[in-house]
């Protein structure tokens, strides 16, 4: 199975939120509460300053938004959310997500790129992003709910892109 990246279509927006929202359903990594609506779906991706997803065969695997995490004078930093189905992990689509989310950020003139709420216990994307070379900025304590009301904490992450000469 080949896998490939690419910025996201109109007819991929059903999967996205198919996708999107077994991650919210989990209540393991997205601080969302409330599930996508097809219509809430298209209008929230589309506001992104960037959505790729992971595709085989035509079928999407999963997806990442980006977009400023700030502001002004903060506007240089991008954030990021990836998603991928729950019947495709395992097979490295998450890693290629996070390479292209970081090539992408860098063509649109961010310098770094920051996720704000990583969830200790999401192991997985932990090790990834640091493999990846993006360095944990410390802990919040009982930063996240999880389902079930039970507080963990989060560990914010980045990794600098370049020189942002092109800043969104």
């Amino acid at each position: 199975m080949e896998i490939t990246v690419r910025g996201y279509r109109a007819a991929d927006v059903p999967a996205m939120a198919d996708i999107w929202n077994q991650v919210v359903a989990e209540g393991v990594a997205f601080p969302q509460e409330a599930p996508l609506t097809e219509t809430d779906a298209a209008e929230f991706f589309a506001q992104q300053s960037w959505c790729g997803v992971a595709e085989a065969d035509s079928e999407v695997l999963g997806l990442y938004i980006l977009h400023p995490n700030n502001v002004g004078r903060c506007g240089h930093i991008c954030n990021a959310s990836y998603a991928v189905d729950s019947k495709r992990r395992g097979a490295h689509i998450g890693e290629k997500l996070v390479l292209d989310c970081i090539a992408q950020g860098r063509a649109l003139g961010f310098r770094i790129l920051q996720f704000n709420a990583v969830v200790c216990t999401n192991l997985r994307a932990r090790r990834l992003y640091e493999r990846l070379g993006f360095r944990q900025l410390g802990v919040i304590p009982g930063g996240f709910r999880l389902n079930g009301n039970r507080y963990v904490d989060i560990c914010p992450y980045y990794i600098e892109l370049g020189d942002g000469a092109n800043a969104v």
